[in-house]
């Protein structure tokens, strides 16, 4: 055998052991495991509401909770953690100026704090009245009116019986529609006029307008109010704020269809006659 093909041997030879164990180690070798970089959303605690929260209705203990919100969404309104983080207890003192939802992000506008303007001013439609009546217990459905609801104010009154010596019991409805702003509550500042408390009364306080709130005024000194609550059915897909508290007609000083009717009460049952 020539050199020149031993030399040509060695080199084959050389070369394929070389590419065993290149070979080798590539399909031992393990492929690297390909990292995903997942970005995280910055966050930061905003005050939330753990249940809901009526209209007027005060924050107490365990009403709010701090919960992570993106930050690209906070509002110069929302309430943070960074900013107020005392927030939790100072707002024990506040009340809800609106309705707001468990899981509902507390708005600074949504609140009424001691010293600003009373909440009962706050939520007031413009041109309404808030006035108070007294109630007793059985007169305000057995305590199941709550704030918010919808109202018949009934006047029950007793009468002079000509007939006789008994008197006559009778009753009319006054208002219809009315809202309830509040019941068998009553607001007052304490004496260093800083801080709002609420004491139990025998009261509700209704959305009326100014006429409205002086016939309500003048008929609760002829006898006992009543409150009729009414059923959230009857809306019939109204918008009830609209249409608003309506008074009877006897004491809207409307007359009942066609002219010339004349009113006339025996014992103490209202009847009409006309001339058509």
């Amino acid at each position: 055998m020539s050199k020149m093909r031993i030399v040509i041997f060695g080199l084959a030879f050389g070369s394929a052991i070389m590419a065993g164990l290149l070979a080798k180690g590539f399909i031992g070798q393990k492929p690297e495991k390909e990292i995903v970089e997942i970005n995280k959303v910055k966050t930061v605690d905003v005050l939330t509401a753990l249940k809901d929260i009526n209209m007027g209705e005060r924050f107490v203990d365990g009403s709010t909770a701090w919960k992570p919100w993106p930050v690209e969404n906070v509002t110069e309104f929302m309430i943070t953690r960074d900013e107020k983080p005392d927030a939790r207890e100072a707002y024990l003192t506040a009340r809800a100026r609106l309705a707001i939802f468990e899981g509902e992000t507390i708005l600074e506008k949504k609140l009424v704090l001691p010293g600003q303007s009373g909440f009962m001013s706050a939520i007031l439609p413009k041109g309404m009245r808030a006035i108070s009546v007294a109630v007793s217990e059985h007169s305000g459905a057995g305590g199941f009116i709550l704030p918010n609801d919808r109202v018949d104010v009934i006047l029950t009154r007793k009468l002079d019986n000509p007939q006789g010596t008994d008197k006559i019991v009778n009753s009319e409805i006054v208002l219809s529609n009315v809202r309830v702003l509040a019941i068998n509550q009553t607001y007052r500042q304490d004496k260093d006029g800083e801080s709002v408390t609420v004491a139990e009364g025998k009261t509700a306080t209704l959305e009326l307008d100014p006429r409205q709130s002086e016939i309500i005024a003048m008929i609760e000194s002829a006898g006992e109010l009543s409150l009729a609550l009414r059923s959230i059915a009857e809306n019939d897909g109204k918008d009830m704020e609209k249409e608003g508290p309506k008074l009877s007609d006897k004491y809207s000083g409307r007359k009942k269809s066609g002219g010339g009717d004349t009113l006339f009460v025996r014992y103490g049952i209202e009847t009409y006659s006309t001339t058509r």
